[in-house]
Protein backbone atom coordinates (compact mmCIF):
# COMPACT_ATOMS: atom_id res chain seq x y z
CA UNK A 1 0.00 0.00 0.00
CA UNK A 2 1.11 3.47 -0.42
CA UNK A 3 2.18 5.01 2.63
CA UNK A 4 -0.27 6.67 4.31
CA UNK A 5 -3.11 5.66 2.62
CA UNK A 6 -5.90 3.59 4.35
CA UNK A 7 -6.12 -0.12 3.68
CA UNK A 8 -8.66 -1.23 1.10
CA UNK A 9 -11.91 -2.83 2.23
CA UNK A 10 -12.02 -6.55 1.73
CA UNK A 11 -15.24 -8.59 1.30
CA UNK A 12 -14.32 -12.80 1.60
CA UNK A 13 -16.92 -14.27 -0.08
CA UNK A 14 -17.42 -18.43 1.90
CA UNK A 15 -20.60 -20.34 0.10
CA UNK A 16 -21.94 -23.56 2.20
CA UNK A 17 -23.58 -26.24 2.07
CA UNK A 18 -23.24 -27.80 5.69
CA UNK A 19 -20.14 -28.20 6.96
CA UNK A 20 -20.81 -25.99 9.92
CA UNK A 21 -17.40 -26.72 12.08
CA UNK A 22 -15.13 -26.29 9.25
CA UNK A 23 -17.60 -23.20 8.35
CA UNK A 24 -16.57 -21.86 11.55
CA UNK A 25 -12.73 -22.69 11.77
CA UNK A 26 -12.58 -20.51 8.06
CA UNK A 27 -14.59 -17.83 9.19
CA UNK A 28 -12.40 -16.95 12.30
CA UNK A 29 -8.72 -17.47 10.39
CA UNK A 30 -10.34 -14.70 8.06
CA UNK A 31 -11.66 -12.55 10.98
CA UNK A 32 -8.01 -13.01 12.55
CA UNK A 33 -6.23 -11.95 9.70
CA UNK A 34 -3.21 -9.22 10.59
CA UNK A 35 -4.76 -6.70 7.78
CA UNK A 36 -5.09 -2.61 8.66
CA UNK A 37 -8.64 -2.57 6.97
CA UNK A 38 -12.10 -3.43 7.21
CA UNK A 39 -13.06 -6.95 6.27
CA UNK A 40 -16.27 -8.01 5.89
CA UNK A 41 -17.15 -11.85 5.44
CA UNK A 42 -20.20 -12.59 3.40
CA UNK A 43 -21.83 -16.24 3.99
CA UNK A 44 -23.84 -17.78 1.35
CA UNK A 45 -25.82 -20.43 2.43
CA UNK A 46 -26.44 -22.72 -0.34
CA UNK A 47 -29.81 -24.69 -0.70
CA UNK A 48 -30.07 -25.45 3.57
CA UNK A 49 -30.97 -23.17 6.28
CA UNK A 50 -29.22 -20.18 7.47
CA UNK A 51 -26.82 -20.62 10.03
CA UNK A 52 -26.40 -17.21 12.14
CA UNK A 53 -22.97 -17.76 13.38
CA UNK A 54 -23.68 -15.94 16.68
CA UNK A 55 -21.27 -18.17 18.74
CA UNK A 56 -18.31 -16.65 16.30
CA UNK A 57 -16.66 -13.12 18.07
CA UNK A 58 -16.23 -10.75 15.46
CA UNK A 59 -13.88 -8.21 16.62
CA UNK A 60 -13.54 -4.62 15.49
CA UNK A 61 -13.17 -3.36 11.55
CA UNK A 62 -14.48 -6.85 11.12
CA UNK A 63 -18.13 -7.70 10.49
CA UNK A 64 -20.07 -11.20 9.24
CA UNK A 65 -22.98 -10.95 7.13
CA UNK A 66 -24.85 -14.54 6.38
CA UNK A 67 -27.24 -14.91 3.63
CA UNK A 68 -29.24 -16.92 1.21
CA UNK A 69 -27.84 -18.07 -2.17
CA UNK A 70 -30.67 -16.07 -4.75
CA UNK A 71 -29.15 -17.00 -7.52
CA UNK A 72 -28.70 -20.23 -9.21
CA UNK A 73 -28.36 -23.01 -6.89
CA UNK A 74 -24.54 -24.67 -6.40
CA UNK A 75 -21.45 -23.02 -5.46
CA UNK A 76 -21.34 -20.19 -8.53
CA UNK A 77 -24.90 -18.82 -7.86
CA UNK A 78 -23.50 -19.21 -3.84
CA UNK A 79 -20.30 -16.94 -5.12
CA UNK A 80 -22.23 -14.41 -7.28
CA UNK A 81 -24.79 -13.73 -4.97
CA UNK A 82 -21.44 -12.68 -1.87
CA UNK A 83 -20.42 -10.92 -4.23
CA UNK A 84 -22.93 -9.18 -5.53
CA UNK A 85 -23.79 -8.07 -1.95
CA UNK A 86 -20.34 -7.26 -1.23
CA UNK A 87 -19.35 -3.35 -0.06
CA UNK A 88 -15.20 -4.14 -0.09
CA UNK A 89 -13.59 -3.06 -3.25
CA UNK A 90 -11.59 -6.36 -3.41
CA UNK A 91 -12.89 -9.28 -3.32
CA UNK A 92 -11.70 -12.73 -2.33
CA UNK A 93 -12.89 -16.54 -1.91
CA UNK A 94 -12.94 -18.63 0.63
CA UNK A 95 -14.16 -22.42 0.68
CA UNK A 96 -16.05 -23.46 3.64
CA UNK A 97 -13.52 -26.21 4.28
CA UNK A 98 -10.38 -24.46 3.84
CA UNK A 99 -8.56 -21.75 6.31
CA UNK A 100 -6.22 -18.75 5.77
CA UNK A 101 -3.00 -18.02 7.76
CA UNK A 102 -3.16 -14.87 9.43
CA UNK A 103 -0.62 -13.09 7.02
CA UNK A 104 -2.81 -13.81 3.46
CA UNK A 105 -5.05 -11.11 3.10
CA UNK A 106 -2.24 -8.48 3.83
CA UNK A 107 0.13 -9.98 1.43
CA UNK A 108 -1.99 -9.95 -1.44
CA UNK A 109 -3.53 -6.81 -1.09
CA UNK A 110 -0.14 -5.57 -1.12
CA UNK A 111 0.72 -7.84 -4.01
CA UNK A 112 -2.09 -6.10 -5.95
CA UNK A 113 -1.62 -2.36 -5.27
CA UNK A 114 1.71 -2.68 -6.26
CA UNK A 115 1.06 -4.42 -9.72
CA UNK A 116 -1.81 -2.47 -11.70
CA UNK A 117 -2.03 -5.09 -14.20
CA UNK A 118 -2.79 -7.63 -12.70
CA UNK A 119 -5.64 -9.56 -12.61
CA UNK A 120 -6.00 -11.02 -9.88
CA UNK A 121 -3.73 -11.95 -6.61
CA UNK A 122 -3.33 -15.86 -5.58
CA UNK A 123 -1.16 -17.64 -2.65
CA UNK A 124 0.61 -20.71 -2.32
CA UNK A 125 -1.21 -23.63 -0.40
CA UNK A 126 -0.73 -26.21 1.76
CA UNK A 127 -3.17 -29.73 1.30
CA UNK A 128 -3.63 -31.76 4.43
CA UNK A 129 -4.85 -35.09 3.06
CA UNK A 130 -4.60 -38.75 3.96
CA UNK A 131 -0.92 -39.03 3.09
CA UNK A 132 0.02 -36.09 5.15
CA UNK A 133 0.70 -32.41 4.33
CA UNK A 134 2.17 -31.25 1.11
CA UNK A 135 2.96 -27.68 0.54
CA UNK A 136 2.18 -26.35 -3.63
CA UNK A 137 3.68 -23.50 -4.76
CA UNK A 138 2.21 -21.69 -7.17
CA UNK A 139 4.41 -19.64 -10.28
CA UNK A 140 4.75 -15.91 -9.46
CA UNK A 141 3.11 -14.64 -12.84
CA UNK A 142 0.82 -16.61 -14.88
CA UNK A 143 -0.46 -15.56 -18.22
CA UNK A 144 -3.52 -17.33 -20.10
CA UNK A 145 -1.58 -19.09 -22.69
CA UNK A 146 0.24 -21.04 -19.31
CA UNK A 147 -3.12 -21.21 -18.20
CA UNK A 148 -4.42 -22.35 -21.49
CA UNK A 149 -1.39 -25.33 -21.34
CA UNK A 150 -1.76 -26.33 -17.42
CA UNK A 151 -4.40 -25.68 -14.59
CA UNK A 152 -1.71 -24.93 -12.50
CA UNK A 153 -3.69 -26.31 -9.63
CA UNK A 154 -1.38 -25.04 -6.82
CA UNK A 155 -3.54 -21.52 -7.44
CA UNK A 156 -6.50 -22.37 -5.23
CA UNK A 157 -9.96 -20.71 -5.34
CA UNK A 158 -9.30 -20.30 -1.40
CA UNK A 159 -6.87 -17.99 -2.44
CA UNK A 160 -8.51 -15.74 -4.83
CA UNK A 161 -8.46 -11.88 -4.37
CA UNK A 162 -9.90 -10.11 -6.93
CA UNK A 163 -10.64 -5.76 -7.35
CA UNK A 164 -14.62 -5.50 -7.63
CA UNK A 165 -14.50 -3.58 -10.24
CA UNK A 166 -12.71 -6.02 -12.41
CA UNK A 167 -15.77 -8.97 -10.93
CA UNK A 168 -18.06 -6.32 -12.27
CA UNK A 169 -16.79 -5.30 -15.72
CA UNK A 170 -14.11 -7.18 -17.62
CA UNK A 171 -13.80 -10.42 -15.84
CA UNK A 172 -17.25 -10.83 -14.92
CA UNK A 173 -19.33 -13.11 -11.91
CA UNK A 174 -18.66 -16.77 -11.87
CA UNK A 175 -20.07 -18.60 -15.10
CA UNK A 176 -23.82 -19.98 -13.44
CA UNK A 177 -24.09 -21.60 -16.88
CA UNK A 178 -21.57 -24.52 -16.49
CA UNK A 179 -23.01 -27.80 -16.09
CA UNK A 180 -22.74 -29.06 -12.53
CA UNK A 181 -20.23 -26.21 -11.50
CA UNK A 182 -17.41 -28.21 -12.22
CA UNK A 183 -14.23 -26.50 -13.00
CA UNK A 184 -15.99 -22.69 -12.42
CA UNK A 185 -12.33 -21.34 -10.74
CA UNK A 186 -10.61 -22.84 -13.73
CA UNK A 187 -13.30 -20.80 -16.01
CA UNK A 188 -12.73 -17.75 -13.84
CA UNK A 189 -8.81 -17.96 -14.12
CA UNK A 190 -8.82 -18.37 -17.61
CA UNK A 191 -11.16 -15.09 -18.17
CA UNK A 192 -8.89 -13.22 -15.73
CA UNK A 193 -5.34 -14.30 -17.44
CA UNK A 194 -7.40 -12.61 -20.32
CA UNK A 195 -7.78 -9.17 -18.56
CA UNK A 196 -4.19 -9.26 -17.21
CA UNK A 197 -1.58 -11.00 -15.20
CA UNK A 198 -2.37 -13.76 -12.94
CA UNK A 199 0.03 -12.76 -9.98
CA UNK A 200 0.40 -14.77 -7.07
CA UNK A 201 2.61 -14.76 -3.30
CA UNK A 202 4.66 -17.46 -3.28
CA UNK A 203 4.05 -18.53 0.26
CA UNK A 204 1.84 -21.34 1.71
CA UNK A 205 -0.40 -18.90 3.42
CA UNK A 206 -3.79 -21.19 2.84
CA UNK A 207 -4.44 -24.66 4.20
CA UNK A 208 -6.45 -26.66 1.82
CA UNK A 209 -8.05 -29.46 3.29
CA UNK A 210 -8.69 -33.23 1.45
CA UNK A 211 -9.16 -35.09 4.40
CA UNK A 212 -12.68 -35.22 4.00
CA UNK A 213 -15.22 -36.08 0.94
CA UNK A 214 -15.63 -33.27 -1.80
CA UNK A 215 -18.69 -32.79 -3.47
CA UNK A 216 -17.63 -33.91 -6.56
CA UNK A 217 -15.93 -36.85 -5.51
CA UNK A 218 -17.50 -39.58 -7.94
CA UNK A 219 -19.91 -37.23 -10.19
CA UNK A 220 -18.38 -38.17 -13.09
CA UNK A 221 -21.17 -36.81 -15.84
CA UNK A 222 -21.08 -33.60 -13.70
CA UNK A 223 -17.03 -33.52 -14.86
CA UNK A 224 -18.04 -34.88 -18.38
CA UNK A 225 -20.07 -32.39 -18.83
CA UNK A 226 -18.24 -29.24 -16.94
CA UNK A 227 -15.01 -29.90 -19.16
CA UNK A 228 -16.48 -30.09 -22.65
CA UNK A 229 -18.38 -26.77 -21.89
CA UNK A 230 -14.88 -25.66 -21.32
CA UNK A 231 -13.19 -26.85 -24.47
CA UNK A 232 -16.23 -25.26 -26.28
CA UNK A 233 -16.00 -21.82 -24.30
CA UNK A 234 -12.50 -21.50 -24.97
CA UNK A 235 -11.45 -22.02 -28.53
CA UNK A 236 -8.26 -21.46 -27.53
CA UNK A 237 -7.45 -24.58 -26.28
CA UNK A 238 -6.77 -25.65 -29.71
CA UNK A 239 -3.81 -23.83 -30.00
CA UNK A 240 -2.60 -25.19 -26.58
CA UNK A 241 -1.74 -29.43 -27.71
CA UNK A 242 -0.79 -30.40 -24.34
CA UNK A 243 -3.96 -27.98 -22.03
CA UNK A 244 -6.25 -29.78 -24.75
CA UNK A 245 -4.66 -33.08 -24.18
CA UNK A 246 -5.14 -32.87 -20.06
CA UNK A 247 -8.59 -32.02 -20.38
CA UNK A 248 -9.38 -34.87 -22.75
CA UNK A 249 -7.54 -37.13 -20.79
CA UNK A 250 -9.70 -35.97 -17.80
CA UNK A 251 -12.91 -36.41 -19.49
CA UNK A 252 -11.63 -39.67 -20.62
CA UNK A 253 -10.89 -40.85 -17.27
CA UNK A 254 -14.67 -40.12 -16.33
CA UNK A 255 -16.59 -41.57 -18.98
CA UNK A 256 -14.17 -44.99 -18.04
CA UNK A 257 -15.37 -44.21 -14.27
CA UNK A 258 -19.02 -44.42 -15.53
CA UNK A 259 -18.17 -47.53 -17.55
CA UNK A 260 -18.46 -45.94 -20.80
CA UNK A 261 -15.89 -47.49 -22.61
CA UNK A 262 -15.94 -46.70 -26.50
CA UNK A 263 -15.95 -42.62 -25.27
CA UNK A 264 -13.38 -43.36 -22.67
CA UNK A 265 -10.93 -44.63 -25.53
CA UNK A 266 -12.36 -42.02 -27.66
CA UNK A 267 -11.17 -39.45 -25.95
CA UNK A 268 -8.18 -40.76 -24.80
CA UNK A 269 -6.94 -41.14 -28.36
CA UNK A 270 -7.30 -37.73 -28.94
CA UNK A 271 -5.34 -36.90 -25.73
CA UNK A 272 -2.76 -39.04 -26.31
CA UNK A 273 -2.54 -37.31 -30.10
CA UNK A 274 -1.90 -34.21 -28.45
CA UNK A 275 0.17 -35.44 -25.91
CA UNK A 276 1.75 -39.11 -25.59
CA UNK A 277 2.81 -38.28 -21.89
CA UNK A 278 -0.33 -37.45 -20.63
CA UNK A 279 -1.23 -40.28 -17.96
CA UNK A 280 -4.78 -39.50 -17.57
CA UNK A 281 -5.49 -41.14 -20.79
CA UNK A 282 -3.36 -44.09 -20.01
CA UNK A 283 -5.35 -44.55 -16.72
CA UNK A 284 -8.75 -44.09 -18.97
CA UNK A 285 -7.57 -47.10 -21.01
CA UNK A 286 -6.75 -49.13 -17.73
CA UNK A 287 -9.90 -48.74 -16.28
CA UNK A 288 -12.06 -49.25 -19.32
CA UNK A 289 -9.87 -52.35 -20.06
CA UNK A 290 -10.77 -53.34 -16.42
CA UNK A 291 -7.14 -53.45 -15.08
CA UNK A 292 -7.66 -50.78 -12.29
CA UNK A 293 -10.77 -49.29 -10.51
CA UNK A 294 -11.24 -45.51 -10.83
CA UNK A 295 -11.94 -44.90 -7.44
CA UNK A 296 -8.76 -46.57 -6.43
CA UNK A 297 -7.13 -44.50 -8.46
CA UNK A 298 -8.48 -41.36 -7.38
CA UNK A 299 -7.69 -41.98 -3.81
CA UNK A 300 -4.09 -42.65 -4.95
CA UNK A 301 -3.78 -39.70 -6.28
CA UNK A 302 -4.92 -37.66 -3.40
CA UNK A 303 -3.02 -39.17 -1.16
CA UNK A 304 -0.43 -37.29 -2.38
CA UNK A 305 -2.14 -33.93 -2.49
CA UNK A 306 -2.72 -33.95 -6.13
CA UNK A 307 -6.26 -34.27 -8.36
CA UNK A 308 -7.87 -35.72 -11.12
Amino acid sequence: MTAGAAAQPVTVVIATRGRPQMLRTAVRAVLDQRYDGPIEVIVVFDQIDIDPLSDVAVPSGRTVNTISNSRTPGLAGGRNSGITAAHGSLIAFCDDDDEWLPGKLASQVSLLERNSEASMVATGIRIESEGGSHVRLPPPRAAFSDLLESRITEIHPSSFLFRRSDLEGPIGLVDEHLPSGYGEDYDMLLRAARVGPVLSVVEPLVIVNWNRPSFFSGKWEGIVDGLSYLLQKFPEFARSPKGHARIAGQVAFAHAALGNRREARSWARRSLKGDRGQLRAYAALMISARFAPAGALVSFVNRGGRGL
